[in-house]
């Protein structure tokens, strides 16, 4: 039986809405588009409501809506963020994050459209730019991607992500010179980015350079030991390479992280390419 080298989706391979920033956080008076994302703050206890019985402020429902994005509480985020915007209309970060929430969700139209509202209120929003070019790669609206990942890289050159999703783009546009400049740039900027390392294995293998690939597939699995597809291409790059031992103990590890993961699709055809490797005879069960 033939094994045919084929890669998952490039937009489940970065693990992979790790491309949306968290959420920015309000602060007492009023959120500040101004400040880096963050993981590790939470809401101020000057932002909780006095009394139960009186009605909500705008910070008071956006912060609301940052505890549920942080919960994976997304339809309930949207929901917090809607009530936010309804009493500030003019707030850039809730307009970002309530399209943070529908890109989560798969609702990549209507994340866009908060993407637009929060960069025309903000016309500096470079995370904004940042998600916008994803959601329009998740689209495969790739001329746009690129523009707003340019976009984004003018407003900030020093984040490795805005690079990678540009990058994506021009690689599938064919374009795999200027896609490997940019995984190249944003492991310069991070030499620890999993996603990087990644994304131009993916390329190397289109570019049928399978060292290099498996170079980078383990340099990825190294900073992200937890990465379900870097295994499973690794592995089909290892077969590719003649090394079928590898290849299954990638392909193994691959269908157990995806099981893991509850990426049932994924784990059934890491298991299915398994089965295909162990019917060709290549490796004993």
């Amino acid at each position: 039986m033939r094994i045919i080298l084929t890669s998952l989706l490039r937009s489940t391979a970065l693990g992979f809405m790790l491309c949306c920033q968290w959420p920015l956080l309000a602060q007492q008076a009023s959120p500040s588009t101004s400040s880096t994302p963050s993981t590790s703050s939470t809401p101020s206890a000057s932002s909780t409501p006095s009394s139960s019985s009186s009605p909500k402020t705008a910070v008071q429902w956006y912060n609301q809506g940052v505890d549920k994005l942080a919960a994976q509480d997304y339809k309930g985020a949207v929901q917090d963020f809607s009530e936010s915007i309804k009493l500030n209309p003019k707030d850039a970060d809730a307009f970002y994050n309530r399209g943070y929430a529908q890109h989560i969700l798969g609702k990549y139209d209507p994340a866009i459209a908060d993407y637009n509202k929060a960069i025309e209120l903000n016309p500096k929003f470079a995370y904004a730019f940042g998600n916008r070019c994803y959601a329009f790669y998740l689209l495969k609206q790739y001329d746009k991607a690129i523009q707003d990942c340019s976009n984004a890289i003018k407003l900030n050159a020093k984040y490795a992500d805005f690079y990678i999703y540009r990058g994506n783009a021009q690689d599938d546009l064919g374009k795999h010179k200027i896609a490997l400049t940019d995984y190249n740039e944003a492991i310069k900027i991070n030499p620890k980015s999993a996603n990087a390392y990644y994304n131009r294995a993916l390329l190397y293998n289109r570019l049928k350079q399978p060292d290099k690939a498996l170079a980078d597939y383990s340099k990825s699995i190294e900073f992200n030991a937890k990465f379900a597809d870097a295994y499973y291409n690794r592995g089909l790059t290892y077969y590719q390479l003649k090394n079928p031992t590898k290849a299954i103990a990638d392909l193994e590890k691959a269908a157990q992280l995806f099981k893991s993961q509850g990426k049932g699709v994924n784990a059934q055809k890491a298991q299915e390419t398994l089965d295909a490797m162990k019917q060709a005879g290549d490796v004993k069960s």
